[in-house]
């Protein structure tokens, strides 16, 4: 029986790592990107050196040729060379995003909430169009978005990133619909706060951020974001369009409750 195969975006750091390495240990293969070919490179070595029994390639990709333009021939390099090496995708895991950080609405050029949503949501779809194409080919596969709660729930100067993870959903649930009939399913998982390297960066600011706080007391890691991906992947058969929201229950509550010191 062939092995099935992972592609993972923006997998050399954070909740990246954590999805490959779930993928990895479950027996998938796995195709990874980053936007460095230096970060890339470091990400397969380390890789390969967990994981010997598993097939693991890395690819340098950027998303953008600028602010207003898709680089659509990275995209169909990647998968012309998945072609020629006989890879085929059958589950994609769309990681990879442009935080938006610091996105003010009255000092911010066009170009800036540009950037964001092209990568975001535009980069996004010119994957999935690519992947469900081979899928086709396969009998069907699924794709995971990973996508944020602040798709509902709106934070301060990330108006782009915000706007972006909205469209996003949309975009998830079209996908899901038109792609249905091919046997390709589509789902999103949407992260919380994570515990990512900005977090031990940055103890003072985490210590006391709202978004902390939540109804069960922590906040999720790399891994919890992994395993709700590798259950659309691999656990749900039947479900398409759906949403799994992992944050410890921020989206339930009207306000987090900070405890008194």
């Amino acid at each position: 029986m062939m092995k099935k195969t992972v592609l993972v975006t923006g997998a050399c750091i954070n909740t990246g790592v954590d999805i490959v390495e779930k993928f990895a240990q479950e027996g998938y293969d796995v195709v990874f990107t980053g936007r460095k070919v230096e970060n890339v490179t470091d990400a397969e070595k380390r890789y390969k050196e967990k994981f010997k029994d598993v097939n693991i390639i890395g690819y340098a990709i950027d998303s953008l040729i600028n602010e207003k333009n898709v680089d659509e021939k990275a995209v169909e390099n990647l998968f012309k060379f998945l072609d020629e090496k006989g890879i085929v995708i059958e589950t994609l895991v769309l990681n990879a995003a442009d935080q938006g950080l610091n996105i003010k609405i009255f000092e911010n050029p066009l170009t800036d909430f540009m950037k964001v949503i092209n990568t975001n949501v535009v980069w996004n779809y010119l994957i999935c169009e690519h992947a469900s194409k081979r899928m086709m080919k396969i009998g069907g596969g699924n794709i995971v978005f990973i996508n944020s709660n602040t798709a509902y729930r709106a934070i301060p100067d990330r108006v782009a990133y915000v706007a972006s993870k909205g469209g996003q959903l949309g975009l998830m649930r079209a996908l899901a619909l038109d792609l249905g009939k091919y046997n390709i399913r589509v789902n999103a998982v949407l992260p919380g706060m994570i515990k990512t390297d900005r977090w031990e960066k940055n103890p003072d600011f985490y210590a006391k951020v709202p978004s902390r706080f939540t109804p069960i007391g922590d906040v999720a890691v790399g891994k919890d974001i992994a395993d709700a991906v590798f259950y659309f992947a691999a656990c749900a058969r039947n479900t398409t369009g759906a949403e799994l929201v992992v944050d410890g229950g921020n989206t339930i509550q009207l306000y987090p409750i900070i405890p008194e010191e």
